[in-house]
């Protein structure tokens, strides 16, 4: 069962973001409580997928650019430590996903 879940975990990561490089827009989540197993054996499941990790994964090529920012913006995010790569990626991806 772990190797199941992991593989759905991988597969859904992998149409998740074919369909974002595509510009396909990303389906709204069943709820949980509107889907049924087949038969009585079956079970419903959530299934977590880390597109950054499963990205990293896939050795997708990366692409390096400049950031321009206000003076301000730079150093209070430094001061949080914060690292803008992983900070635009991931507000990239939440952006294409709408």
């Amino acid at each position: 069962m772990p190797d199941a879940m992991s593989m759905a975990s991988d597969a859904m990561a992998g149409r998740l973001l074919l369909m974002l490089k595509d510009g396909e827009a990303i389906p709204v989540a069943s709820p949980q409580t509107d889907i049924q197993p087949d038969d009585k054996t079956g079970f419903v499941s959530m299934v977590y997928a880390d597109l950054s990790a499963f990205s990293e994964e896939q050795n997708d090529t990366l692409f390096e650019m400049t950031l321009t920012i206000p003076s301000w913006l730079n150093q209070a995010a430094k001061r949080k430590n914060i690292d803008f790569s992983t900070t635009l990626h991931d507000a990239l991806i939440a952006q294409l996903a709408q």
